[in-house]
């Protein structure tokens, strides 16, 4: 119920929209779209609970620094955080996010949605992309916004240059070799141990032919026997 609002917007927008049937599916959705396609995830919930929902999606995408934008309303000026009992009130819906966004952002007149769309874009086009928040209270929801200038924003991943490369390449580079010295290892051990079990077992035959010598050699002889007269 609260955003509907946004619901009869699409209908004059060349917007592609996909529903889905809970906020945590609708984030995850989001987010392979932004794994997938290298662009970020547009995506917008309810109040309240809608928020509380989208949060563990929101949670991945910050980990492995997925750009994903939720946009979710809020109750009208005056009465989110009032501890009145309106529909979906939090005591502070947007810091139920903020860790695990890296920016959001709270609109207070029409006119600040520019800047806060800015910011966002500039998250997703610079350093490590990561989740955005966007809440915009009801009656803005509602109101004009046609004398809006939005440019239209390309949000292509950050490219590391050769040095950053590098850099995160090294510690792989020195596991890597610690590897193939620990692998060494094993091997001259594990041959070490191979002629030591060879040496064993040498000595051991040698022994088994000594012992069963020394067992045949008094019958072999004539000292033992009694000499005729």
């Amino acid at each position: 119920v609260h955003n509907l609002e946004l619901y009869r917007g699409l209908e004059r927008a060349s917007l592609r929209h996909i529903t889905a049937r809970h906020e945590q599916g609708l984030g995850f959705m989001a987010d392979g779209y932004a794994r997938l396609s290298g662009r970020p995830g547009v995506c917008f919930t309810i109040s309240g609970p809608g928020v509380s929902n989208i949060t563990t999606a929101l949670g991945q995408a910050y980990g492995d620094s997925i750009p994903l934008l939720v946009i979710a309303s809020q109750n009208r000026r005056g009465e989110a955080g009032s501890g009145r009992g309106f529909l979906h009130e939090l005591p502070e819906q947007r810091a139920l996010v903020t860790a695990v966004t890296a920016a959001s952002f709270a609109i207070g007149a029409v006119d600040e949605l520019p800047a806060a769309l800015a910011g966002a874009f500039a998250v997703f086009t610079a350093g490590r992309p990561r989740p955005v928040y966007i809440e915009i209270p009801l009656e803005l929801l509602a109101a004009d916004a046609g004398a809006l200038a939005l440019p239209v924003y390309t949000a292509a991943p950050p490219q590391p240059g050769r040095a950053a490369l590098a850099a995160a390449a090294a510690p792989a580079g020195r596991a890597a070799g610690r590897a193939a010295g620990d692998d060494h290892q094993r091997t001259r051990l594990a041959a070490t141990r191979t002629c030591a079990r060879s040496a064993d077992e040498s000595i051991a035959r040698r022994g088994a032919r000594t012992a069963g010598w020394r067992r045949r050699r008094p019958c072999s002889g004539h000292r033992d026997r009694p000499h005729r007269l």
